[in-house]
């Protein structure tokens, strides 16, 4: 209830019309944008097609959206590809979702390379298939010294493990003398993440309606500006993105401060 309550206001925070890629970069552009793609099952399960439909769609808008936030000027894009917890769906949709990286890194690469996007990824890659890995790894060469978008694929990741990983390695620093644990900061810990490239997201959109993070970023969305939206991902345009982004031009962003 109270969920629906808070979304509510969130929706009406801002104005239902239209707006155009020029009225937004009259203002600042978020640097960092992080998209949980959520909604693919029931956007197939809607049109009575089997979920495998919903993901396949979902990927091209992926290419969609990319290829608008390029436009943009948006620096880092981050993508919920694929979450530490997804391993427990039926293996029929695991087996799936880990062909789509492969089929849509080998479609997309050439143009992803003309577009000067450069191709990242965080999360436990060595868990991965062969097949999946190997081409996230040639996408990643391929495009290393591209110097614009950087398209940044969440893959097998999950933020408590990331954590936790963090932790540990500090842990054995400190045992080995070289780290002292009053000179542990929140900049240290940061350094030990998956992201320690890259500064933290401006802007969280989540799609499908739900409103939780679901294991993502954790530690990097302390300061994040969320945007809700109860369109499924297979159905999320240019146009949401733009409104999303209206949204956090209207922010007021104190970082605790006032």
């Amino acid at each position: 209830m109270f969920n629906k309550i808070w979304k509510n206001k969130v929706e009406e925070s801002f104005s239902p019309t239209s707006y155009t890629k020029e009225e937004i970069l009259q203002n600042p552009i978020p640097k960092h944008v992080a998209i949980i793609m959520d909604g693919n099952g029931r956007w197939a399960k809607k049109r009575a097609l089997p979920r495998a439909a919903g993901h396949y769609e979902g990927m091209q808008v992926v290419r969609k959206i990319t290829r608008f936030a390029n436009e943009l000027g948006i620096q880092i894009l981050s993508l919920y590809a694929f979450s530490t917890e997804n391993w427990k769906r039926p293996k029929s949709e695991v087996d799936y979702l880990m062909k789509l990286p492969e089929q849509f890194l080998t479609t997309f690469l050439p143009e992803l390379i003309e577009e000067n996007v450069k191709v990242r990824v965080m999360g436990h890659t060595e868990q991965l298939p062969d097949h999946t890995r190997r081409a996230v790894e040639k996408a990643i060469r391929e495009t290393e010294k591209n110097t614009g978008l950087i398209l940044n694929f969440a893959l097998n990741y999950g933020s408590r493990a990331e954590i936790t990983y963090a932790v540990q390695r500090i842990a054995k620093e400190v045992q080995k003398g070289t780290l002292a644990p009053e000179a542990i900061t929140e900049k240290i810990i940061s350094s030990y993440l998956m992201t320690k490239e890259l500064p933290d997201p401006d802007l969280l959109i989540r799609t499908s309606g739900e409103i939780r993070l679901s294991n993502f970023m954790l530690w990097q969305l302390a300061y994040t500006e969320f945007w809700f939206t109860d369109v499924l991902w297979p159905d999320f345009t240019e146009q949401h993105l733009l409104e999303a982004i209206a949204v956090f031009q209207q922010r007021d962003r104190r970082f605790g401060g006032v």
